[in-house]
């Protein structure tokens, strides 16, 4: 009689733990899906991010450390925050409005005038990505990037003019 074959589905790791228990660094890396060394990272910059460290340096996360990661995980890659921007978001709202997603609003920006300034280069379609199979779309479109790089030196010349 054939014994069955065991099963060789991988068992994911801190996964027979308690919601409470503590989790290692790799099983928050695993499970919010971001590399060790951008967890690691973040804690040098979010000073919110505290695990506890045991002998060795080895970090023990609490589940509030992990809600805040979590929090700061989806600010950084989905709503396209920086860095600055998070933790100005901490500073204001503190650590239980981010986990809680309570994000205040972002204020209005004042436009400057260079803001009211009429467009310097003139509105055109992009030229399409496709290859330039012709030398001459692709003479075009050398002479189109040269105005535009003229144009953005230009406006630089006029900003560096105005700031001093």
């Amino acid at each position: 009689m054939a014994e069955a074959a065991p099963s060789v589905e991988p068992r994911r790791r801190g996964a027979g733990k308690s919601a409470s228990a503590f989790r290692t660094i790799s099983e928050v890396a695993g499970e919010l899906e971001v590399p060790q060394h951008v967890l690691r990272f973040w804690e040098s910059k979010f000073i919110q991010v505290r695990p506890m460290k045991r002998g060795g340096g080895r970090r023990y996360y609490r589940p509030e450390d992990i809600d805040l990661l979590r929090s700061i995980r989806e600010l950084l890659y989905t709503d396209g925050y920086t860095i600055k921007g998070v933790q100005k978001l901490l500073r204001e709202g503190g650590v239980k409005a981010l986990a809680e997603r309570q994000i205040p609003e972002r204020p209005a920006i004042e436009p400057t005038p260079i803001d009211r300034a009429e467009p310097v280069v003139a509105a055109r379609p992009a030229p399409a990505p496709a290859v330039a199979a012709e030398a001459s779309e692709t003479a075009a479109l050398k002479a189109a990037l040269a105005e535009v790089l003229d144009e953005l030196e230009r406006i630089k010349r006029r900003l560096r003019d105005a700031l001093e």
